[in-house]
């Protein structure tokens, strides 16, 4: 059941400030990450991407709020399909697959059965209408869960190598980074 309230008032136009807010408030129980979530998925992409950059905000400032409803997300994360929304779906799963995450988000993700994730990160990371931004942050994912499937790594590799001089300046800078993650860890 979708939250009227919240609705209403990502209906319109936030800025960073509103974002903060409507955070702040989700942290005290008005509405939760699970409404966010869902309206995450809202038929108008511009209400589910400000959704999503809400949540973003609750997972960043207000974690023990969304840690009640990890596992939704996790379910829900592969199912999204609106680009401004995604990227924000894959830098909060960027932040919980790293090494520094929160002990109760390292627990969650370990328990967790991550093949499916990795595989929708995957072909995300190769489609060639997933933005750049969101392509970046797949590979902070894939990076980070290559503790958790050593198969990564090699994939990884070559994926990078056939990508790099397919996408931008920014992406290469990335890929650089990731491939000093990636050897250090093996």
């Amino acid at each position: 059941m979708l939250n009227h309230t919240l609705l209403e008032n990502i209906k319109t136009t936030l800025q960073k400030s509103k974002v903060e807010k409507l955070a702040a408030i989700a942290s005290e129980e008005t509405f939760s990450a699970k409404d966010l979530i869902d309206l995450s998925f809202y038929h108008d992409e511009q209400v589910g991407f400000r959704a999503a950059w809400i949540l973003e905000h609750v997972y960043t400032a207000h974690q023990h709020r969304f840690l009640l409803f990890v596992l939704y997300f996790l379910e829900k994360f592969p199912k999204q399909a609106n680009l401004s929304a995604l990227r924000h779906y894959v830098k909060i799963l960027a932040f919980m697959t790293r090494k520094n995450a929160p002990i109760e988000i390292r627990k969650v993700i370990a328990g967790y059965d991550t093949g499916h994730l990795v595989e929708v990160v995957f072909a995300w990371l190769i489609d060639e209408k997933i933005p750049v931004a969101v392509k970046s942050h797949c590979l902070n994912i894939l990076a980070n869960l290559n503790v958790k499937h050593s198969w990564i790594r090699e994939e990884l590799l070559q994926t990078m190598d056939f990508l790099v001089d397919k996408e931008s300046i920014a992406f290469f800078a990335k890929v650089k980074q990731v491939r000093k993650q990636l050897s250090i860890r093996s």
